[in-house]
């Protein structure tokens, strides 16, 4: 297998972008490559093998300079309920990037970054467990309909000119404390749902002096199943990936092995936390995202099960001055 000589990153600021360059300039397999942030309204530092560049991804000379010398591609950019300048990021961008590619002699594989909001997330029901042939059914908003054209886009450029594409699909990544805000009745709630919104403010402010924990039932009662991804293994899917010829034209389902059961979740913090929970009910519906495809292709394995997911965002402690930043909501 080969090993990229210059991969180029979008999205280098974000959790998925500074986990995956921290672990690829680490891995002494890799020791020989070297990486490019290409940053726009935030940016990292560099370093002996880190270049950083600015630059607007909707910019076509940025970008066609951002690839000079690249062999590879991580793109990880995207905006949420942007609507403003999703289109720039998610069309515009990617197409000047995936031009720039076909173009270059040096270009050898592209890795996209999707999300499972391009097959509906919990918001649609689905009967049997949801494989990457699943069509594709965005939910209101621009974020899930950029999720499916970017899939789309990539996926065309492979059949139009045969490139050396592949898509992972993430569920929703955590890392950190994550998982612990995505249970807040607070203000501080990370993501969807805001309980708070859902039981009212009153309600919420109690709940949450209590320490009680939302479990999110279906419109029938029953607790929800949702799939979640920790950034280390999405991480350790696309090093999976990355110039693996099984990956060639491929897209992957990439999350835990089983989704959280928030039934699941409540237990375990009250057997280890002593900590109340309550049923909320909503309009999600359970989905069983799954991931053989990706383990039985890229011979991957999820680390995160439940209980480490539960471990690693309770025992989080922020140093001094770290105040906890949401760049965006989900």
């Amino acid at each position: 297998m080969n090993t990229p000589s210059k991969i180029l990153v979008t999205g280098a600021t974000g959790k998925v972008g500074r986990t995956f360059l921290d672990r690829f300039l680490a891995d002494p397999t890799l020791a020989g490559a070297t990486a490019r942030a290409l940053c726009h309204n935030r940016a990292i530092s560099s370093g002996e093998r880190l270049e950083v560049v600015s630059g607007d991804i909707a910019d076509r000379t940025a970008v066609r300079s951002a690839l000079e010398g690249v062999t590879h591609v991580l793109h990880l950019a995207t905006t949420k309920e942007a609507p403003d300048t999703i289109m720039d990021t998610a069309v515009k961008g990617l197409f000047w990037l995936l031009e720039e590619c076909r173009a270059s002699s040096e270009f050898r594989q592209f890795i996209l970054i999707g999300g499972d909001a391009a097959v509906g997330h919990f918001v649609y029901p689905h009967s049997i467990p949801v494989t990457e042939t699943q069509r594709f059914t965005a939910y209101a908003g621009c974020y899930a309909l950029s999720k499916v054209l970017e899939e789309v886009m990539l996926e065309q450029y492979e059949i139009q000119y045969g490139l050396n594409g592949c898509c992972l699909r993430a569920s929703w990544i955590m890392e950190r404390d994550d998982f612990k805000c995505t249970l807040s009745f607070g203000e501080d709630v990370f993501g969807g749902p805001r309980w708070r919104d859902l039981v009212g403010a009153e309600l919420a402010d109690r709940y949450r002096e209590a320490g009680t924990i939302p479990v999110m039932c279906d419109p029938d009662g029953q607790p929800v199943k949702r799939n979640f991804v920790h950034v280390e293994d999405l991480v350790s899917a696309i090093l999976s990936a990355l110039d693996n010829p099984k990956a060639a034209r491929q897209t992957f389902n990439i999350c835990m092995n089983e989704p959280v059961d928030y039934a699941q979740v409540a237990g375990y913090l009250r057997s280890t936390r002593g900590l109340p929970s309550v049923e909320v009910l909503t309009p999600f519906h359970s989905t069983w995202l799954d991931n053989t495809k990706a383990k039985f292709l890229l011979g991957w394995r999820p680390e995160y099960d439940l209980p480490r997911l539960i471990e690693a965002a309770w025992s989080y402690r922020r140093a001094p001055g770290d105040a906890r930043k949401v760049w965006y909501p989900g």
